[in-house]
């Protein structure tokens, strides 16, 4: 038999709550399946289960600056440890040290 690849599995799971209850953790306008999904994303972020990556594709954001904002509009705040920093660091430096190694233009970029 051949292999069709690898391709992604959808779980569909359905929850059974009260209208009432419902309407209370939906805010108006939004459907109680995407506040369930927004929220099992966050929890899953938080508790450090799932990544950025999988928070983005959960919830269908195209770029990870979306998934930035969703994170920081629900006070959830973005794992960034020691190690990133210092690499981040280390780049800004370089980039400092590449632009002042440049000759000065008298053309603005």
């Amino acid at each position: 038999m051949e292999s069709l690849g690898w391709y992604p599995c959808r779980v569909e799971i359905t929850l059974k709550i009260p209208d009432e209850i419902a309407q209370r953790v939906a805010p108006e306008g939004e459907g109680p399946a995407r506040v369930t999904l927004e929220s099992l994303a966050l929890e899953g972020y938080r508790s450090e289960a799932l990544t950025e990556s999988d928070v983005r594709q959960m919830l269908g954001f195209s770029t990870r600056m979306t998934v930035h904002a969703f994170l920081k509009e629900h006070g959830v705040y973005l794992h960034y440890s020691m190690e990133e920093l210092e690499q981040d660091l280390e780049s800004a430096r370089t980039l400092l040290a590449k632009l002042q190694a440049e000759p000065a233009s008298s053309t603005p970029r």
